[in-house]
């Protein structure tokens, strides 16, 4: 797997419980964009609507020679994953705290984008100062 972007504040920001990987629907615009690296996961995050699960503000820089073919940076984006664990993930996110966010976007070996996606949950203000003091 080729690693392309990871969300590194996603690790500062929220404890990290469960992750799942998913396949994500893409324009060929989109595609080209995300090999040239210009894709940001900083602020984005999962949402689970009619038992099917999106990206939400997941920015993907438009692609120069796609011209008036581009894509809208900021667009939802179906992901795709087996309908048994869209069940499972709804049963978490309706408990108390949990969210869904995106933690790397990687190419597997037949060139699929695919998504990690992870059940998190949201630290505190003492508990990131802690894992700081922890990390130096």
């Amino acid at each position: 797997m080729k690693i392309i972007a990871t969300n590194k504040k996603a690790y500062h920001n929220y404890e990290i419980i469960e992750s799942f990987e998913a396949g994500i629907s893409l324009l060929g615009s989109e595609v080209k964009s995300i090999r040239e690296g210009r894709i940001s996961l900083k602020d984005s995050y999962g949402e689970v609507r009619n038992g099917e699960v999106f990206l939400l503000q997941a920015h993907i820089s438009p692609y120069e020679p796609a011209n008036r073919f581009n894509h809208d940076p900021l667009r939802e984006r179906k992901l795709l994953l087996h309908r048994q664990e869209i069940k499972r993930l709804i049963g978490k996110i309706r408990e108390k705290g949990y969210t869904l966010i995106p933690t790397k976007l990687m190419f597997n070996e037949k060139g699929k984008a695919k998504v990690e996606i992870s059940l998190a949950k949201g630290k505190r203000a003492f508990q990131k100062k802690q894992a700081i003091k922890e990390r130096d």
